[in-house]
């Protein structure tokens, strides 16, 4: 199979599909890689990285797009690569179509095959490929949130971790999945005070289980959470709902309730956001707005900005998949792999998975018959 890794465009991404290690297994097991020229220079791979076991440097995306049968990305096409698309191409990426209508027509329009990384299950329900990333979104979460409650960053001068004889700062955590864990985490580890709120009571016995007295949790509810945010010095949501849009779990009103100079991190921003105030994207270059006097940090590719390690490791989980779909073909991989046939989101121009096509309001096919 002829396997395409183009250059990612989106805002200060310097992640690549694909790291060397990758191309090697690929390559040793037949197959074609074709790299787009530098496209891994930001994560610190030169182009004789990937010549070197076995791939081949084309100049530019259009030409690789031309060439590959399967598109291996990280962040979702950008409007300006949706005529690169080739019909009936598939794309292997990060699509977190639920917030991204127009990309999910085109997808249909071109019937692509699009397999979404977030969406790919495991034995246990879990998200394997959107695993690694949610750990790093989440150290960094609690990292970028210490550095923006700096004063000269704007925010309300408090140090997460405290001295002796002045209290540490409060961090709430809304979810407590893998990026709510490793929020936790880091935040421990500074000296927070640290609060996880989550609505399955079983997860939050399992994280006081882990992290004993270091943390305090309480299950969500609006009120519950109304009273928390109130008091804490950085709030970190990352609540996720499999290919649906992320749902409001702190509203305006309790936003206005908050510390003056308090900073907001909604890892969820790239599923819609999950902080109602939260009501816009923003990047690496202009990372955070002020709404009622409170700090929001949005950037909906957060691990692009430790490339090498998030590279890396998205690799590490990805590539098994993409050697088993170069293998045997995207129609009988998915077919013998329920886990992975849940990650296509569109398939022949219909949306194929049923939470993208509610949160689109657009018509679901399920797969099994279109395959």
């Amino acid at each position: 199979m002829k396997i395409g890794v183009v250059k990612e465009i989106k805002n200060n991404e310097y992640r690549v599909g694909l790291a060397p290690a990758g191309t090697h297994t690929l390559t040793e097991n037949g197959h074609e890689v074709y790299i787009e020229k530098s496209a891994g220079a930001g994560s610190g791979f030169e182009d004789s990285d990937y010549t070197d076991v076995g791939g081949k440097i084309l100049n530019t995306a259009d030409e690789i797009y031309n060439t590959a049968d399967i598109i291996v990305k990280v962040k979702e096409p950008m409007e300006q690569e949706y005529n690169l698309l080739k019909e009936g191409q598939t794309i292997y990426t990060f699509l977190h179509l639920a917030a991204d209508k127009p990309l999910a027509q085109k997808l249909m329009e071109k019937k692509i095959t699009g397999l979404a990384y977030e969406t790919v299950t495991d034995a246990e329900g879990k998200f394997p490929l959107l695993m690694p990333m949610s750990e790093v979104s989440g150290r960094l979460s609690t990292q970028i949130g210490a550095n923006l409650l700096l004063r000269h960053n704007g925010g309300s001068g408090v140090l997460l971790g405290g001295v002796s004889g002045v209290l540490p700062g409060e961090v709430l955590v809304i979810g407590g999945g893998v990026v709510g864990a490793n929020a936790a985490k880091m935040a421990i580890g500074l000296g927070a005070r640290v609060t996880i709120m989550d609505i399955n009571v079983n997860r939050l016995r399992e994280l006081a289980d882990s992290f004993g007295t270091c943390i305090q949790t309480q299950a969500y509810s609006p009120l519950a959470a109304a009273e928390l945010v109130k008091t804490c010095d950085l709030l970190i949501s990352g609540v996720y709902v499999a290919g649906a849009k992320a749902p409001k779990v702190v509203t305006s009103d309790m936003v206005k309730g908050m510390k003056k100079g308090s900073v907001i991190i909604d890892v969820a921003i790239d599923q819609g956001g999950s902080i109602e105030t939260a009501n816009r994207v923003s990047s690496h270059d202009n990372p955070t707005y002020e709404e009622f006097g409170v700090i929001h940090y949005a950037v909906a590719n957060m691990p692009g900005s430790v490339p090498f390690t998030s590279t890396k490791a998205l690799t590490n989980t990805t590539l098994p998949l993409l050697l088993d779909i170069a293998n045997k073909g995207v129609i009988n991989a998915i077919k013998e792999n329920p886990h992975l046939k849940n990650g296509i989101n569109t398939f022949s121009g219909f949306i194929t998975h049923k939470a993208v096509a509610e949160s689109l309001e657009l018509e679901f096919t399920c797969l099994d018959g279109l395959i």
